[in-house]
C-alpha cells in the first residue's frame, strides 16, 4: 500500500514529464502552464488510492489518472475566464497570461486531451470507464450553469444548492474512485459505495468551502476571506441565514445584497456579524458533519481490509478539518 503522500509524489513526477509535441505551440503553451502550477491533484491521488485499495501496480493506471486532473485543471481554466478570475495558485491565470480566445481554444484541447488520457485504459473497462466520465463531464456542466442561474434568483432552497454542489463539485470526487475501483477489479458493489463516498465527501468539502470562505484563516485558506460575501454568491451560509433571520436581520441581510457602494471590510464584518448572531457557523458545521458520517459508512462498507482503507480515511480527516 502506497500513502496519500506517495501517490501525490509520483502523479506529479508523471505530470511534469507530460510532453506536447504537437503544434502549435500556442495552443499548447497555456495547458504546459496551467498544469504546471501543481495544486493537491486530489483527484488522481483519489483515483490510484481506489485503484490500490485492491492492487499494488499503480503506475498501470497513470494515463486515466492522468486524463482525471487534465479534465479538471481544464474546467478551472474555463471557470476562470467566466469569472473573469485574475490569479489561479498564485499566478495569473491563462487568459490574463495570453488572450481570452486563447483561453477557450487551449480550454478545449484540454477536454479532448482528457479524453485521450482517459481512454487509454484497458480495453476490457473502456465502455464502462468511458460511459461515467461522460456522464461525469456532463454533469459538471449542468451544475455550472445550476450555479450561474442562482446568481439570478433570491430564492435558492437548501435542496437546490446541495444538487449544484454535487453535480459541480462531488461527482468528479466520486468519478476519480469509482473509476480507481473498476481498473482494480473492485465488485461492483465496492465501486459504487467508493462512488457513494466520493458524493458525500464532495459535498462535504464544498460546505467546508462555503464555512472556510468567512471564518478561515487567510494564510490557511489560500485567498481572502469573505469573497463570496462581497458578490452575493448563493452559499449554504447564505442561504441558511436568509431561511433562519428574523425580521431585522432578514432586512439588514438584504439591504448589503441590494448594495452596489459600499466599503468591502464594512460588508463582510456586517454580513459575518448577522451570520454569528443566527448561529449558522454552527448550522454549516452540523450539516457538514452529516455528510462526512455519510461517506465514512460508504467506506465502512467497501469489502477491503480495514488497514488497507487506513490511509485513504485518513486523508479525508486531514483534508476535512485542516483549516478549522
Amino acid at each position: 500500500m502506497f500513502t496519500a503522500s506517495q501517490l501525490l509524489d509520483k502523479i506529479n513526477t508523471h505530470v511534469s514529464e507530460l510532453q506536447f509535441t504537437r503544434s502549435p505551440k500556442g495552443l499548447y503553451d497555456p495547458v504546459k502552464y496551467v498544469l504546471s502550477l501543481g495544486g493537491k491533484r486530489i483527484r488522481p491521488v483519489l483515483m490510484l488510492m481506489a485503484y490500490n485499495l485492491y492492487k499494488e501496480n499503480v503506475e498501470q493506471i497513470y494515463d486515466p489518472a492522468t486524463g482525471i486532473e487534465i479534465y479538471h485543471n481544464y474546467t478551472l481554466l474555463h471557470d476562470d475566464l467566466m469569472d473573469r478570475a485574475d490569479v489561479r495558485r498564485g499566478k495569473s491565470t491563462v487568459h490574463k497570461v495570453w488572450d481570452d480566445n486563447t483561453a477557450i481554444l487551449s480550454g478545449d484541447a484540454m477536454l479532448v486531451l482528457a479524453y485521450q488520457y482517459m481512454g487509454a485504459c484497458p480495453t476490457e473497462y473502456l465502455k464502462e470507464v468511458m460511459g461515467l466520465f461522460s456522464l461525469t463531464a456532463l454533469e459538471i456542466c449542468e451544475g455550472q450553469q445550476m450555479d450561474m442561474e442562482f446568481e439570478q434568483r433570491s430564492d435558492v432552497k437548501e435542496e437546490e444548492y446541495i444538487e449544484m454542489i454535487r453535480l459541480k463539485t462531488a461527482v468528479l470526487l466520486a468519478a476519480s474512485l469509482k473509476i480507481g475501483a473498476i481498473l482494480g477489479g473492485a465488485s461492483r458493489e465496492d465501486a459504487e459505495r467508493l462512488y457513494d463516498f466520493g458524493v458525500q465527501i464532495g459535498i462535504a468539502f464544498q460546505l467546508q468551502d462555503d464555512l472556510l470562505d468567512v471564518y478561515g484563516d487567510p494564510v490557511v485558506f489560500g485567498k481572502k476571506i469573505g469573497g463570496d460575501i462581497l458578490c452575493n454568491k448563493k452559499t449554504y451560509m447564505l442561504i441558511k441565514a436568509l431561511e433562519h433571520a428574523d425580521k431585522d436581520c432578514f432586512a439588514e441581510l438584504n439591504t448589503w445584497i441590494a448594495a452596489e457602494s459600499f466599503v468591502p471590510e464594512q460588508k463582510i464584518a456586517a454580513v459575518t456579524g448577522i451570520y454569528d448572531k443566527i448561529g449558522i457557523k454552527g448550522i454549516c458545521k452540523n450539516k457538514m458533519r452529516e455528510y462526512y458520517t455519510r461517506a465514512m459508512e460508504s467506506l465502512a462498507a467497501v469489502t477491503v481490509a480495514e488497514e488497507r482503507k487506513k490511509e485513504l480515511k485518513s486523508l479525508m480527516e486531514h483534508l476535512m478539518y485542516r483549516e478549522m
